[in-house]
């Protein structure tokens, strides 16, 4: 995996998609969504650790021959690990990250490929009825229990089922004896007590079915027809973990029963437990409940299963009417191999610098104003157990692709024949080395599931788990070694003509020609006739900000001691707001807002006001251009993104603190250096143009669409873009639009959180924030007049070939705003979660999932809204729709049963205790407060809301909240329905 990319968010959202995708397609796995956010976020933390099935590296030759290399790589000196006589094994770290806590994992080494053909997709069931009753936890106790002891369904209890294994993920608190060691009950029963009774499974198909239903679409067809190619002869094409509806539907008990006794023993099975804990209690309570477990009779079975090799290329080629975009790739595969010594780890650092230039190019190759992909990738991962792909990839402009796939062609042929140069070479290893100095940093203070997630892979791929000391120490002894040769020959080994694939996906329409085999052999066969130039690079050494002005001054100085805060008003107006903590020892976090955004601006002008801030972000800066930008900034952790919404206009981003200053002239420049590039605007209009292009084909993206004009009564300043808005989209008005909106920081406030030194804020706040313009021009927003349809409103979206729709139930009005009434919405939200989930998943049989939030917005206007969603077969709309609002119609005749504050009380307490412990909980805790211009004296009073917290607070909340008689219903339906 290219580690050092990810390191610097350089791979675009669809790239992660894409992986997990792969991995996981959509719908069999809990938590598909949070799973792409935690892949992004562990690739981020983990240097060179893969996320999903392991990323190792090829065995590649190296140009050192160093003794040291053939050292095997130790392991993490604070691991403890064993095995008890009945063969199960255990890992247990203690971390003291978050603080009170453990992250535990029950991994079992079965997953979908050990299904037999009656039992495809009874791995994932399985997984299902792990939460629906055991000997110790009958029925649905288990997630009673576990939601009585302030732990969510989803964030705190879950579980995965891939190809190789199917892992429970269980986070409990530790200051509670009892808890702790009754979460290891929870893990035992998972093992070897499962109740599998035949009500509960037969239940529970109607879940799996409805979270088979969400998987399906476009993405999934196409994945249909690519599998059975790209894993052409492998057991693999034929096991995807979510299964057959069919078999799902029809399975008999004795099935599924089968496959938990013949896979969930204990040599084939691990207990990983990480946190702030006693390693020997934990080591104790794991002999003691996994002890019991009866070593098998018969040695442990279980079968490896390979993806056969082929000499000739194969084409994988998808198209599907609902498709949206168009990509190409070609996947190379390679034996898998393990990290087992330093030449290993080495090799893995080679091929990371080689996948990290090969990126940065195709990043700059993109940039270009007619360019030919929209961006590309270079990177290797594991599907399977026994393979290893290296991809080449990119997403091109509807047909493009046979020009996308020449152009990133020709540049691997470039990297082939000419290599990369020494700037390159240096640039990546500046970055390799400040990614793992920054884990080093931190090191104390990675989060526990992180650790958990790895070892994990280490029970079932047998990855390394040096620790990041080691890890760092390796990379400062191998990095600057590394030379071009080395890094070069790599090409040669990667991209190779057997064992290839070429991948193909493109949207299906009547006018659009979709290149065939020989139409892709054809780009081959000319890129090879091509004479190639060497890559060359301009690199400039002018500083970021070239002269400053005088410094300004601290005016006036407020301190909020009870949660050490520190406010200071600059002598141009400026705002900083600062909030110092040792939760991180390299991170700083950042917020900028003033108010104003595009309300103040007018309806003609919207759309190249809403475009304006990105344009700006895709044109560099001051004498930089983007690509020349982010050379600039090799080495430097630092990020500002600029915003324009619809009531402010301000920034988002962070840095590490030896950053800080770059961090500040940044600032300085989004405020004064704003570029006019044509060719970046060029660039992001291709991009625009290839998003909207065929979004209306997704019914998804159709039915979002409809919601959202829908619910603002069709307002025109509400109407989502499409393809022709593109038009209005004007270069030089959107940077006018910009330049008015932060032509004034007077009326700015910056909040800053994090380790933060106040005599370095007060050198950089007065030398940057405090010189920024400022005339005295204070703003507000203005009221744009969007409105909430009256009265009832009931809308069908009639869209999609799959027998799939979406509900979207919505009610608004107006509330008086005060802090009793914003807790007591919340809490109520928080039972009505509950609830529907008890009710429409676990006693329905109706939903995957169910989702309710609410926002209570105190600009423009004092104003809720209450929404509930969820996705489910066509024919049970209604009936779920009204079950819905009976559990609404309770909460607003009957108080609710005790049961139900404990558990959103308990969770909450839990919340707070771990957010008081977070920069991130911090910052959007204060942003909240002085956006909305909340008693700041208020904040460490929660407890007190809390305590007092009564079951007819709950049910006037809901009777405030909801109004049954204005409400508005938004349905999606597949297409054959609409004659009905």
């Amino acid at each position: 995996m290219n580690v050092t990319r990810i390191l610097n968010n350089q791979y675009p959202q669809e790239f992660f998609f894409s992986i997990l995708a792969r991995f996981y397609p959509r719908g069999n796995c809990k938590g598909i969504h949070s799973m792409i956010t935690q892949l992004k976020n562990t690739l981020i933390l983990t240097l060179a650790l893969a996320v999903l099935a392991g990323c190792t590296v090829l065995g590649l030759s190296t140009a050192t021959q160093s003794p040291d290399l053939a050292q095997s790589l130790p392991t993490d000196p604070t691991l403890i690990q064993g095995q008890l006589d009945n063969g199960l094994r255990y890992f247990i770290k203690n971390n003291l990250k978050p603080e009170n806590r453990a992250e535990l994992r029950l991994a079992v080494n079965a997953g979908s490929i050990l299904e037999t053909e009656g039992q495809l997709g009874l791995a994932h069931f399985l997984e299902h009825m792990a939460f629906n009753g055991t000997q110790n936890f009958p029925k649905m106790d288990l997630v009673n229990y576990l939601e009585s002891i302030g732990m969510r369904f989803g964030p705190d209890l879950n579980a995965y089922t891939s190809f190789d294994e199917t892992v429970y993920m269980l986070q409990v608190p530790t200051d509670s004896i009892s808890q702790l060691e009754k979460a290891f009950q929870i893990l035992e029963d998972w093992s070897h007590l499962m109740s599998l009774e035949g009500e509960e499974i037969d239940k529970e198909r109607g879940v799996v079915i409805e979270e088979w239903r969400l998987g399906r679409g476009a993405g999934r067809r196409m994945l249909d027809q690519e599998l059975p190619i790209i894993l052409k002869g492998s057991r693999y094409a034929e096991r995807l973990p979510i299964g057959k509806k069919e078999i799902i539907e029809t399975a008999s008990y004795e099935t599924i029963c089968k496959f938990y006794h013949d896979w969930y023993r204990p040599d084939n099975m691990a207990v990983i437990a990480v946190g702030d804990f006693d390693p020997d209690q934990i080591q104790g309570y794991i002999e003691k409940h996994f002890g019991r477990l009866v070593k098998p009779s018969t040695p442990l079975d279980r079968p490896v299963y390979d993806v056969p090799e082929h000499d000739e290329t194969l084409y994988a080629i998808a198209s599907d009417p609902e498709a949206t975009r168009s990509q190409v790739s070609i996947m190379f595969k390679h034996p898998a191999q393990v990290d087992k010594t330093e030449n290993d780890y080495r090799q893995q650092m080679v091929r990371n610098l080689y996948n990290n230039m090969l990126n940065a190019r195709f990043a700059e190759l993109a940039q270009e104003a007619d360019a030919p992909f929209l961006y590309g990738y270079s990177g290797s991962w594991s599907w399977t157990r026994t393979g290893q792909i290296y991809t080449l990839g990119a997403a091109v402009q509807e047909g493009g692709i046979e020009r996308g796939l020449e152009a990133w062609l020709i540049e691997a042929a470039r990297v082939k024949e000419h290599g990369f140069t020494s700037s390159e070479l240096e640039r990546q290893k500046k970055e390799t080395l400040r990614g793992m100095e920054r884990l080093y940093l931190e090191r104390e203070k990675q989060e526990s599931r992180r650790y958990a997630s790895e070892l994990v892979r280490h029970f079932l791929e047998s990855e390394a788990v040096p620790g990041i000391p080691f890890e760092y120490e390796l990379h400062k002894k191998y990095v600057p070694g590394i030379g071009l040769e080395e890094v070069n020959a790599l090409a040669k080994e990667l991209i190779t003509e057997k064992n290839r694939v070429i991948n193909l996906e493109s949207p299906e329409k009547a006018d659009l020609v979709i290149p065939g085999e020989s139409d892709l052999q054809d780009v081959f066969a000319h890129v090879a006739t091509l004479e190639i130039e060497p890559y060359a690079e301009e690199l400039s050494d002018a500083p970021l900000v070239a002269d400053l002005p005088p410094a300004g001054a601290v005016l006036d100085t407020t301190y909020h001691e009870d949660i050490d805060v520190t406010q200071w008003i600059l002598s141009n107006g400026v705002r900083v707001v600062m909030k110092p903590t040792d939760f991180k020892n390299d991170e700083i976090m950042f917020k900028a807002y003033s108010p104003g955004g595009t309300s103040l601006i007018g309806t003609e002008d919207l759309i190249s006001a809403r475009n304006a801030a990105r344009i700006v972000d895709y044109s560099g800066l001051g004498e930089f251009d983007l690509i020349a930008l982010e050379k600039k900034l090799t080495g430097q952790v630092v990020s500002v993104s600029p915003y324009i919404s619809s009531l402010y206009e301000g920034f988002n981003g962070g840095a590490s603190p030896q950053d800080l200053e770059t961090l500040f002239k940044l600032i300085t420049l989004f405020f004064t250096g704003v570029r006019v590039d044509e060719d970046a605007f060029a660039t992001y209009v291709n991009r625009m143009e290839s998003n909207l292009l065929n979004k209306s084909a997704s019914p998804e993206s159709a039915y979002s669409d409809s919601v959202s004009v829908t619910l603002s009564s069709y307002h025109p300043r509400r109407k989502p873009m499409q393809i022709d808005d593109l038009e209005k989209l004007d270069h030089k008005q959107a940077l006018t639009l910009y330049a008015d909106r932060f032509a004034d920081a007077g009326d700015f406030t910056f909040i800053f959180v994090g380790s933060i030194d106040l005599e370095v804020m007060h050198a950089l706040a007065t030398q940057y924030l405090a010189t920024l313009p400022s005339s005295g021009r204070l703003e507000s927003w203005v009221d744009e007049g969007v409105a909430f349809p009256e009265g009832m409103v009931n809308k069908g979206v009639y869209k999609g070939l799959e027998p799939k729709s979406y509900t979207r139930i919505a009610f608004n009005g107006e509330f008086e705003w005060n802090r009793q009434h914003r807790y007591d919405a919340y809490s109520m939200n928080s039972v009505l979660r509950i609830r529907l989930r008890e009710v429409l998943r676990e006693d329905m049989g109706g939903v995957y999932g169910v989702g309710n939030w609410i926002s209570l917005d105190r600009y423009p206007k004092g104003e809720y809204t209450s929404q509930v969603t969820f996705g489910c077969s066509p024919d049970r709309v209604q009936e779920l729709t009204e079950a819905v609002l009976t559990e609404i119609r309770a909460l607003q005749t009957a108080p609710v049963s005790a049961e139900y504050l404990i558990k959103v009380k308990e969770t909450q307490r839990r919340e707070r205790e771990l957010g008081l412990k977070e920069n991130r909980y911090w910052m959007s805790a204060l942003d909240s407060y002085y956006r909305q211009n909340r008693d700041l004296s208020k904040f460490m009073e929660f407890d007190e809301l809390v305590n007092n917290l009564s079951a007819e607070a709950i049910q006037q909340a809901a009777i405030r909240h909801f109004d049954l008689d204005n409400m508005v219903q938004v349905t999606l339906y597949p297409e054959e329905m609409a004659a009905e």
